[in-house]
């Protein structure tokens, strides 16, 4: 009897059915599901503040200048640069490498129904958008407490609601509505450019506006359609597009997390929302979102697969004048 020939096997994780890397498309997807995942939750992202790569290195160097000034020409005076423009500048160090990781074992994959590694994949990513979103919050909350970088401008801006308002309970979607008027009107004193702000409220607050303030979704207020109250939205105040997110800090962080080599504590317990120029924080990358999957080796060795998400980068303070918080009021 003829002995029956070898199956032709399709390798799903092979490119093009050549060579030897039978996991190569396995680990691509992977990744794209990783930062899908990334890019789905990170709310300040890079159009909401400013970002900088580097090759090499554990800070870098983000230069501020101040303004100049003119004035009218007397005939035969000589120009002699009148101004002194003052400069300064803001470091941001790099945190360690921060890392989301999962062990899948072999048997409990094989009895499973259903895939878990996009499962999986997805979570990490969430995780890292999380971490990064809270970072970055923090940051902008830290610059409205802190002092210009260069003498002369003013530093951060905290505008606290009348008295009274001592619980996020007790504050009305107008009352939000006026306090970012008012620090609108003041970023336009202080000349900061009117595009490139935003808004950022946690669920309550940010409810509370399309749900009782008469200004942000009225059409009387807002003809050219700015929200609706049945779709539960409102897109922009005062010119500035509103956002929602959880990671807007509201605790009393005492000390800074392991591993963080730049400030992400701080006392915002009282903040219920965050209102910001693209300048007023920066991020430094040193490596972006990388991600890696256990070989045959380690495979052999724990009987199962590791998924690994991670990146290299911190955040820091740029321009404290470009930062506001809305809080409570004292109790």
């Amino acid at each position: 009897r003829k002995p029956l020939a070898n199956a032709t096997v399709s390798r799903l994780g092979l490119v093009n059915n050549t060579g030897t890397d039978f996991d190569a498309l396995f680990l691509k997807v992977f990744s794209g599901e990783v930062l899908t995942a990334f890019a789905r939750n990170n709310i300040f992202n890079e159009q909401l503040h400013s970002v900088r790569t580097i090759t090499s290195g554990k800070s870098a160097q983000f230069p501020v200048t101040g303004t100049a000034t003119a004035a009218y020409h007397t005939p035969g005076t000589p120009l002699v640069g009148a101004n002194q423009i003052r400069a300064g500048e803001r470091i941001v160090s790099i945190d360690d490498l921060l890392i989301s990781q999962a062990f899948i074992s072999n048997l409990d994959e094989l009895k499973n129904h259903y895939d878990v590694r996009a499962t999986y994949a997805d979570e990490l990513g969430k995780a890292l958008a999380k971490t990064y979103d809270q970072n970055v919050a923090k940051v902008i909350a830290n610059a409205s407490r802190a002092s210009s970088t260069i003498s002369g401008p003013a530093g951060g801006l905290t505008l606290t609601l009348p008295s009274g308002n001592t619980t996020s309970a007790n504050v009305s979607g107008d009352e939000i509505a006026a306090a970012i008027y008012d620090i609108a009107q003041t970023f336009d004193e202080r000349d900061i450019p009117p595009t490139d702000r935003f808004c950022v409220l946690p669920p309550a607050e940010y409810y509370k506006l399309a749900e009782s303030a008469t200004r942000t979704v009225d059409v009387d207020f807002n003809p050219g359609g700015n929200g609706s109250f049945a779709s539960g939205r409102v897109q922009m105040i005062a010119g500035i597009p509103v956002m929602m997110s959880n990671n807007v800090p509201q605790s009393n962080v005492s000390s800074n997390p392991s591993g963080a080599n730049n400030t992400y504590s701080g006392d915002d317990s009282k903040t219920i929302g965050l209102v910001f120029h693209k300048s007023a924080v920066g991020t430094v990358k040193l490596m972006d979102m990388t991600t890696e999957i256990s070989g045959s080796d380690y495979g052999i060795m724990y009987q199962g697969t590791l998924l690994v998400a991670k990146y290299a980068l911190g955040h820091g303070i740029l321009r404290p004048e470009c930062a506001a918080t809305i809080k409570l009021a004292a109790s």
